[in-house]
């Protein structure tokens, strides 16, 4: 960039972050955040609704924050009804009479057009399955899906796979861009493994798996490659993290687990990232055998760690895994079983190396460097649409 040149001004929504659970969305925002805040050749935003309730951690982001006049749920119910009001600015660039240069939408709370328009789209859930969302949330879905379809110059998307699905949605395809997200190194030490076994009371070595129980996570068919691997005389541990979901799976999972064995399978509910990133440690492979993921974060963060992976051939999982990971049916519990006896045995450490090395690759700046390609691109956009008069 040169000296006189100003920074990309970008409004970034942020709101996510103070949702009740900010989920993988979250992530990608503070993630991003903090990468593009690195940045000179950029000048970012944070744009969230009016504030309510105690302050969140999410707080001390590295970058300016505003705040509509609106709380949370009449904002996104004003911009995908009424396609207003137009995002607040800083006062500094309300007195520079100054507006934004590119506006992006995290997420499908899409503000209004005031800008050239870039919105990240994650997956497409509520096409794949709508029953797992309330009717006003598929409505809402579908009104943003309307907006981005008319209004929005690029759509980022996290794999070829949601690309793919952005297109079957009616997305023109020479508008999506596919950039993958990045991880975040995370060292942890033989004393936190062992803090971490010690206090959930995991004395063997074992097979970790965390999603929320829902059918298209598939854990029911890791515990059925468990079975087989115990029927084997295997002496792994199984470990499952995370929360009760819906269509019957945690039910399904506590019928499974309670006729197996006693104290093999370990129930650990959602943790925290810090106790997250141990189990992953500690783990002697991590089995993610999802039907569907816009991106398949887990899976990466299982091989920072130099923990082998087996996961879904097919899917957006597959896409990322590089040489680190055995791809398998995930519908086919022997394939599954196969897999992890592999990745338990001989061949983990070059697993290991191959997937620690493949993580390496996926960082956030390499995705924030992406990202600002993409703005650059989408006020190229917008300048040409402005001349024909159609901003």
């Amino acid at each position: 960039m040169t000296a006189n040149t100003s920074p990309m001004s970008v409004a970034l929504t942020v709101e996510q972050l103070w949702q009740p659970v900010p989920g993988g969305s979250g992530t990608y925002i503070r993630a991003l955040t903090d990468a593009l805040a690195s940045r000179d050749d950029v000048s970012v935003v944070g744009v969230r609704a009016r504030p309510h309730g105690l302050s969140l951690p999410q707080d001390s982001l590295p970058v300016e924050v505003v705040a509509s006049r609106l709380p949370r749920k009449a904002l996104y119910e004003s911009w995908g009804r009424l396609r207003q009001p137009a995002l607040p600015r800083p006062a500094g660039m309300r007195n520079l009479h100054r507006g934004y240069d590119v506006l992006h939408a995290t997420t499908w709370a899409v503000p209004p057009r005031t800008a050239p328009l870039v919105v990240t789209v994650h997956d497409i859930a509520f096409l794949r399955s709508p029953e797992h969302f309330t009717r006003r949330g598929v409505a809402f879905f579908e009104r943003a899906l309307a907006t981005v379809r008319r209004e929005a110059d690029l759509v980022i998307v996290p794999s070829e796979v949601t690309r793919a699905d952005c297109v079957d949605a009616g997305i023109d395809a020479d508008r999506l861009r596919v950039v993958h997200h990045g991880t975040r190194p995370w060292t942890v030490t033989a004393a936190e493994v062992a803090a971490f076994r010690q206090a959930h009371g995991i004395g063997r070595d074992f097979v970790l798996w965390c999603g929320t129980f829902e059918p298209r996570k598939n854990v029911t068919a890791v515990l059925g490659a468990y079975e087989r691997l115990l029927a084997e005389g295997s002496d792994l541990d199984l470990v499952l993290v995370g929360p009760s979901g819906w269509g019957g799976t945690s039910e399904q999972v506590r019928r499974t687990v309670d006729a197996l064995p006693p104290d093999r399978v370990h129930l650990l509910g959602r943790l925290d990232d810090t106790d997250l990133q141990r189990a992953y440690a500690a783990a002697s492979a991590f089995c993610f055998p999802s039907l569907w993921e816009g991106f398949g974060m887990p899976v990466l963060e299982a091989m920072n760690h130099g923990t082998p992976v087996v996961t879904s051939q097919g899917t957006s999982m597959a896409e990322v895994s590089g040489a680190g990971a055995l791809l398998v049916d995930p519908l086919d519990v022997d394939a599954i079983a196969t897999a992890l006896l592999r990745a338990t045995g001989p061949d983990a450490p070059a697993l290991g190396a191959a997937g620690r090395a493949n993580a390496a690759s996926y960082t956030w700046e390499a995705s924030a460097r992406a990202h600002v390609a993409v703005y650059q691109e989408a006020v190229a956009l917008g300048a040409d649409r402005a001349g024909r008069g159609r901003l």
